[in-house]
């Protein structure tokens, strides 16, 4: 149970999140496999743990863990396309008559009906994690679109979320551009072997570096013509290493070894147990850098009104 990615959401009032509650909110959503017709379906699912007993909501410490699930219907456009030509071109040449849009799109919607109970399906996971005394809810995910269906459908299940996306009082592109320059970041925080430049201009150019000196001269002259940085990877102390974007997405997190290890050690043998293990120690060491990375990027912008 470590998260690849991360899009944070704070929370703008205090909500208690009791975990019983909870879990019978999220129990009104349930995940479930699509009918013959439905081209999608959404709801919660256990996090840890499978069969109808495993809980929908996980609580450690002073956190939770839930998780959605997402069942999609995959019918190929252009399956759809030739098979409507077919229809189109048949009836036009048998009856020897024009198919106008409004019949051509009935025609449609029968076509997709048929095939719906054909159609391959698609299971996607997302995992969010709720810490109520930091008031923040932590979405494993680089996809504002996924982030906010798992969001959107637990506000429809506990009937309010007050949250809104984690800002800071400097872009961080100006930040990360400094950084780059100067080549040191904010204390703590060391710069690694990736960046993503770009040209101010509407129309200006890219330039995306992997495994590369990043301190070159080269790197350099693409700053001194006015390129910014917008994703950077980079490390926090000996914990943990990321890319960071330009709207505050963190991807590719990645925990180092000696945190995997302690988890390991903590959970024993028992799978569960070393997924809350993980969990926690996960959660732990997030609430932790977190503060410390938007510290570093400006200090956290907080809207007037909240």
């Amino acid at each position: 149970m470590w998260f690849r990615n991360l899009l944070v959401y704070r929370l703008t009032q205090d909500i208690p999140f009791d975990a019983e509650a909870l879990e019978t909110a999220l129990a009104s959503k349930p995940a479930r496999p699509c009918a013959s017709q439905e081209l999608t379906t959404y709801g919660f699912t256990a996090p840890f743990g499978k069969g109808a007993d495993a809980p929908l909501v996980h609580v450690s410490g002073d956190f939770l863990l839930i998780g959605a699930r997402k069942e999609e219907r995959i019918l190929p456009g252009s399956v759809v396309r030739d098979a409507l030509k077919e229809k189109v071109d048949e009836i036009e040449n048998t009856q020897m008559r024009k198919v106008y849009k409004k019949e051509r799109d009935q025609i449609k919607d029968e076509i997709v009906q048929a095939f719906l109970p054909r159609a391959f399906i698609r299971k996607s996971g997302t995992f969010a994690a709720i810490a109520p005394k930091h008031g923040l809810i932590l979405v494993d995910s680089a996809s504002a679109k996924k982030a906010e269906d798992l969001l959107s459908t637990l506000r429809e299940a506990i009937g309010s979320l007050p949250v809104r996306p984690l800002s800071v009082k400097i872009a961080p592109t100006a930040t990360l551009t400094d950084w780059l320059k100067n080549q040191s970041a904010a204390e703590g925080f060391f710069v690694l072997d990736e960046c993503e430049l770009r040209d101010t201009h509407e129309d200006g150019g890219v330039v995306r570096c992997k495994r590369q000196d990043l301190t070159s001269e080269e790197i350099q002259l693409h700053l001194s013509t006015g390129k910014q940085v917008t994703q950077l990877s980079l490390a926090w102390q000996d914990k943990l290493s990321f890319v960071l974007d330009d709207k505050l997405t963190i991807k590719r997190l990645r925990f180092e070894d000696v945190l995997q290890e302690q988890a390991e050690q903590d959970g024993g043998d028992d799978a569960l147990a070393q997924q809350d293990a993980s969990f926690i120690l996960m959660m732990m060491t997030l609430v932790e850098f977190l503060p410390e990375l938007f510290t570093a990027l400006g200090g956290e912008e907080i809207p007037q009104g909240i």
